[in-house]
């Protein structure tokens, strides 16, 4: 069995050893943002970290109405002009910990005064030594390139915090369930090395979601790209609107990312549109009808809130995306030219 298999595979049981190992921790960390009076979040992150850091932005911003930013490390390494952070959260998420520039980011806001936290699969990096706090993942060793444990993860440990910031018994009773949700959503698919047949030869595919799920377009592109080689631009349903959408033709493949929640109807508006383009549609939902609209259908127990959904949506893009590597002959533990800590100045 390829490591990646078996990473996959233990995301049910990472979700439960986080939020057993992790849950105190975040409720006092939580305790001191609200004491502070910290009302605004700076993210900086890189690759699958940083479409979390994307999850966040929405998460804080919808469930605890905080002012959440998505860092650009570059000012900071490059131009030495960062952004006046006393007074924020900043939130740094790495899964080695170990890339400069995010240390460069965090070791500036501290020295400005912000309050810093790392969220991390290695509490003992050089990211997490900077730190004020640190909240460890508790995946275990990430053995393939391609991240899928910690990414859950990475989400998981967000979503803890946001409940432990502004939430109740009934949100932590639906974060208690994810382990079993996403192990369900697993079993349910089914004869993927087949339909992975299909795209064998694409060369292009988009990737659209929206709202909570725009994280997700996000990580499945990378995972498309680092895993099948297959150039896939993510986009939001918006946006895609804007001027990309003049690519689908005739058995153009588009993956789209679509649990219920409010986001539902305008991803399903889009398929209509797409659907009349004869576009070739995979899609990720719980809803029934709109599994019966896909050429490959990938669904996902619902039984989740929208703002929990991206963990469960995700895993079927995953399984999707190891399929379509294995059909095309790639390597899935060592994808060309990438290396598991890539570290960025």
């Amino acid at each position: 069995m390829a490591m990646l298999d078996r990473e996959i595979s233990a995301q049910p049981e990472v979700l439960n050893s986080l939020l057993m190992h992790e849950k105190k921790r975040v409720e006092k960390f939580a305790l001191h943002i609200r004491e502070s009076g910290l009302k605004n979040v700076f993210v900086v992150a890189r690759g699958s970290s940083d479409n979390a850091g994307v999850f966040a932005k929405y998460l804080f911003g919808a469930r605890n109405r905080m002012v959440t930013a998505l860092a650009a490390p570059s000012l900071f390494t490059l131009y030495n002009s960062g952004p006046r952070l006393d007074g924020h959260l900043v939130v740094a998420i790495s899964q080695s910990g170990e890339s400069e520039d995010l240390r460069r980011v965090v070791n500036d806001a501290a020295r400005q005064g912000a309050h810093t936290l790392v969220i991390t699969n290695r509490p003992s990096s050089p990211l997490a030594d900077e730190a004020h706090d640190v909240l460890c993942l508790h995946a275990g060793v990430e053995r393939s390139i391609a991240a899928t444990k910690t990414y859950t993860a990475e989400l998981m440990a967000i979503a803890m915090l946001s409940v432990a910031l502004d939430g109740s018994a009934r949100d932590w009773r639906c974060i208690e369930r994810l382990p079993e949700v996403v192990s369900k959503t697993m079993e349910m698919i089914q004869g993927l090395g087949i339909s992975a047949q299909r795209y064998r030869y694409a060369q292009r595919l988009s990737v659209i979601g929206r709202g909570f799920n725009y994280c997700t377009a996000f990580e499945l592109s990378l995972k498309l790209k680092e895993l099948a080689y297959i150039a896939a631009e993510p986009s939001s349903s918006a946006d895609f609107r804007h001027g990309p959408i003049a690519v689908v033709q005739d058995g153009f493949p588009v993956l789209l990312v679509a649990p219920k929640g409010k986001a539902f109807a305008d991803v399903k508006k889009l398929a209509e549109t797409l659907r009349k383009r004869k576009a070739e549609l995979i899609i990720i939902s719980d809803s029934k009808q709109m599994l019966k609209w896909a050429a490959t259908a990938l669904p996902m127990i619902g039984d989740v809130p929208e703002w929990l959904s991206p963990l469960v949506s995700v895993v079927p893009g995953q399984l999707f995306a190891r399929h379509l590597a294995e059909a095309r002959g790639c390597s899935l533990d060592k994808p060309r030219g990438l290396s598991k800590v890539t570290n960025t100045r």
